[in-house]
């Protein structure tokens, strides 16, 4: 169940919804049938839009590394992508393949019937994430940052403009791209989607030139080996970091996705990010283990002298969340399927 985790004696059923034949997650180089995709997006109750099986050799072996050191993580050989048995919580999801093959099928679907393919995590979570983050840029461009509690206010249209215009956007993993259309239309201009799929950003390319959205610029890149050369004052992810812990090196994975996101995020700008697999307060731990990770790694002598400022400012801090998601009760504890939490680059 997405924003909240029931061990298998909770909850059989939330157990089945993540098991999938073993045939569908046995390697990334093989393309899914469409019964296989179909079958690995079922088993993801609320879809996500990206993941990655690309490795740069140094960054894999330093994130491996740090995994194999902390005692609540399994060694980096445990999570071999090549694995004949993956763990249940990988998914075809997690996979390039899968996403290739998805967007080729939106891709001609959109040239056949000018259909712009899913919109992750549903159209009304988009509309909250999209008002609640413009709210947020502006609060903060007024030099309003929340104290961890209270919505972001609303400003008139005017006053949105004004502030919005100066934020540089990226949203990685942006599939179809429909998220940074509505962006645009909130007044953000400065707009960047990346996607390691080719044919996820054909379509968004596509999708923009037929809406009139030339502002956005589209380009393929993965995330866990970027190859962007500019820091951007927001970054949202929607589904990225969900998909990235679904592959077989998902624990790996996720430390790489840290170590881009903290360069590719300016000093003072905020990464929202929403997840249907993870809690607000799952996310906030995850944050907090990677700057004990950077404040440790900062007091090693072979420390380099970026890395010794994270000895004081550790790289993230937690800034706010939606709290206007519909919730639901289980066993004594309140959880919501999706959360999108904001965190502030120290």
């Amino acid at each position: 169940m997405a924003g909240m985790r029931f061990s298998p004696e909770e909850s059989p059923e939330a157990n089945q919804h993540l098991q999938l034949p073993q045939q569908q997650l046995q390697t990334g180089r093989e393309v899914a049938s469409d019964d296989d995709r179909s079958v690995a997006a079922d088993s993801w109750s609320i879809k996500s839009d990206y993941g990655s099986t690309l490795d740069d050799e140094q960054r894999h072996a330093d994130a491996a590394e740090a995994l194999s050191s902390a005692a609540n993580f399994r060694p980096a050989s445990d999570y071999s992508s090549d694995k004949d048995e993956p763990d249940a919580e990988t998914s075809m999801l997690g996979l390039q393949s899968y996403w290739d093959a998805a967007y080729l099928d939106e891709l001609a679907n959109f040239r056949e019937h000018g259909h712009a393919g899913e919109i992750w995590f549903g159209t009304d979570v988009m509309d909250t994430v999209i008002s609640w983050t413009k709210s947020l840029c502006t609060d903060v461009s007024q030099g309003h940052i929340p104290n961890h509690g209270g919505e972001p206010k609303p400003q008139s249209v005017e006053q949105d403009e004004k502030y919005l215009s100066c934020w540089s956007v990226l949203d990685i993993g942006t599939g179809n791209g429909l998220l940074l259309q509505e962006l645009s239309k909130q007044g953000f201009t400065d707009l960047t989607g990346t996607d390691y799929s080719e044919g996820a950003i054909d379509l968004a390319q596509s999708l923009a030139d037929r809406d009139g959205f030339s502002n956005i610029k589209f380009l393929v890149d993965d995330i866990l080996e970027t190859k962007l050369d500019r820091q951007f004052q927001l970054v949202m992810d929607k589904g990225t970091l969900d998909a990235i812990g679904l592959h077989p090196d998902g624990p790996i994975k996720r430390i790489m996705y840290w170590d881009s996101v903290s360069k590719l995020l300016a000093p003072g700008g905020i990464l929202v990010i929403t997840s249907c697999n993870h809690t607000k307060d799952e996310l906030v731990q995850e944050v907090e283990n990677f700057n004990q990770r950077n404040i440790a790694i900062s007091q090693e002598p072979s420390a380099t002298k970026d890395q010794e400022t994270h000895r004081d400012h550790p790289p993230f801090r937690y800034l706010n969340h939606v709290r206007t998601y519909p919730t639901f009760m289980f066993g004594g504890s309140v959880g919501s399927r999706v959360a999108t939490v904001a965190f502030l680059r120290n």
